[in-house]
């Protein structure tokens, strides 16, 4: 069920995780039921702003909200950690789209989330939770001050591990090195779903190949329109194409090209930079000339 939205949706709760990081809670009764793990909106900020693919990375029925938790990288999220705040709206909300993440009969089930991918997987966790799984949860932090919704994971998993690179919180290490306490400890794991930048995603997929545990990635490649027409999604898979909006976003870890996937993400760098560089300018232009009449 796809749920399209018209305008004006209310921001009801912000939370900054860190200086770049943070979470909104946004009214949408409709889509808050038709939600599944592993699905993402499409978000407009005004009628004139650019098209932005997220994740969705909690939903709840009850209160009729989605949760968003979104990186300050690109002119229009740091345009949307400027303006969003409780009680302000967004322009257009579209979903949910992509397939939602199959429901897992795997018994036990090794969920793993890297920085921001830490938001998109708890709902994959708590899914398999539900349906009878035991569930692992390995996370991954740069350090301390980044860590997020640890609470969430130790509520909704049977064992949570907590990474950090430089050992400010959990055990110090790379997410891989989590894997590995995780796959020594459970040598039963059944299955392996893994959220998080590509790098990561295929160091998971590296890490699991030997073992011939099946994992699962969302790749979240450049998407324009998100239904599949534009073909900016693309992402080779084994010996096939797939596009990440109709297809996916969830595929065989084992068989993703993230080469490939990597180097398509790099292509609009420069534009993307030219973007914000102008968005900088205008907010500071902005201060001067509410500073010159203010500061009289």
């Amino acid at each position: 069920m796809k749920v399209t939205a018209m305008s004006n949706f209310e921001i009801v709760a912000r939370k900054d995780f860190s200086d770049v990081t943070y979470l909104l809670e946004v009214r949408h009764p409709l889509m808050s039921k038709a939600a599944k793990p592993g699905q993402f909106v499409i978000v407009m900020l005004s009628e004139h702003g650019e098209r932005i693919p997220l994740t969705i990375a909690d939903f709840d029925a009850a209160k009729g909200t989605i949760t968003l938790v979104i990186q300050a990288v690109g002119k229009t999220t740091r345009e949307m950690q400027k303006e969003c705040r409780v009680g302000t709206s967004l322009h257009a909300l579209v979903g949910p789209m992509g397939v939602p993440s199959p429901i897992s009969h795997a018994k036990k089930v090794l969920c793993v989330g890297g920085g921001l991918g830490v938001a998109p997987i708890f709902p994959q966790a708590r899914g398999c939770k539900d349906n009878g799984a035991y569930v692992i949860a390995v996370l991954g932090f740069r350090s301390k001050e980044l860590v997020f919704w640890e609470d969430k994971f130790r509520d909704a998993c049977d064992e949570l591990i907590l990474c950090t690179n430089d050992g400010s919180a959990g055990m110090k290490g790379m997410i891989t090195d989590g894997i590995k306490v995780a796959l020594t400890q459970h040598p039963d794991i059944d299955e392996v779903i893994a959220i998080g930048p590509p790098v990561m995603m295929k160091a998971c997929a590296d890490a699991t190949r030997p073992y011939k545990i099946k994992t699962m990635v969302s790749v979240n490649p450049i998407m324009v329109d998100g239904t599949g027409m534009c073909g900016g999604c693309r992402v080779k898979v084994g010996d096939q194409v797939k596009f990440a909006c109709v297809d996916g976003p969830d595929f065989d870890g084992h068989l993703v090209d993230f080469d490939d996937l990597m180097l398509r993400l790099k292509r609009y760098t420069e534009v993307e930079k030219s973007a914000h560089e102008r968005w900088s300018e205008s907010c500071r232009m902005t201060k001067l000339e509410g500073g010159s009449v203010l500061g009289q």
